[in-house]
């Protein structure tokens, strides 16, 4: 089902840093948050949806979520993008 959200997300974002910037900017649907991924990384994102009510959801790997948007290596933050 992951997989299938981010193959049909037209704007997404896949890192931190691309994340935090969309987060700023207030364009950010939904965010994915590996649940594997190290505390001080996921805890401001995190943070920021709770405060902004911007909807989240935990994925078990880094590696899943990875796959899921279409890279090789894993990824701890990813979203989904407003249209």
């Amino acid at each position: 089902m992951l997989d299938e959200t981010f193959k049909h997300a037209k704007q997404k974002t896949v890192g931190l840093k691309q994340t935090q910037r969309a987060l700023e900017k207030g364009c950010v649907r939904r965010v994915y948050m590996a649940k594997d991924a190290e505390t001080h990384v996921r805890r401001p994102i995190f943070e920021w949806c709770e405060s902004h009510s911007v909807e989240y959801v935990e994925v078990p790997t880094m590696k899943e979520l990875g796959k899921a948007c279409g890279i090789e290596v894993g990824t701890a933050i990813a979203a989904i993008l407003r249209e």
